[in-house]
């Protein structure tokens, strides 16, 4: 896996359905689903720290595959999550109700979150 990198969100998919289903007020969700973000992922061997930059909002997270963890969750909260790989370029993390998987596809970052039989989908590009 090479993970390692800057991407800038590019677009994203039922943003508003997904933050309603997980209990967003409408009113961050407004101010939120314009705002682009950066994520930083740092890999070395299995262990990860990703930082996420979003307006003035930083959300940092580490985990180590295979070892359960506490990270931040969409909603704010911190909850227990393991992260697992499937194959060389997919990472999926099971959060309380919320499944996240997380693809590296050429200089593309897809990052999937379903709730339910709600996708949201997560398209960012490679910055550097």
């Amino acid at each position: 896996m090479a993970f390692s990198g800057r991407y800038e969100l590019q677009r994203q998919e039922n943003f508003e359905p997904f933050m309603k289903a997980i209990g967003i007020p409408d009113d961050l969700i407004e101010k939120g689903k314009d705002l682009k973000s950066v994520s930083e992922i740092v890999q070395t061997g299995d262990h990860f720290k990703v930082t996420v930059t979003k307006g003035n909002k930083v959300i940092v997270n580490e985990f180590t595959i295979g070892e359960e963890t506490e990270v931040q969750s969409p909603t704010g909260e911190q909850i227990k999550a393991l992260v697992n790989a499937e194959g060389s370029n997919k990472l999926v993390v099971k959060m309380q109700n919320i499944t996240s998987v997380t693809e590296l596809i050429g200089d593309q970052l897809i990052i999937t979150m379903t709730i339910g039989d709600i996708d949201y989908k997560r398209i960012s590009r490679r910055i550097s």
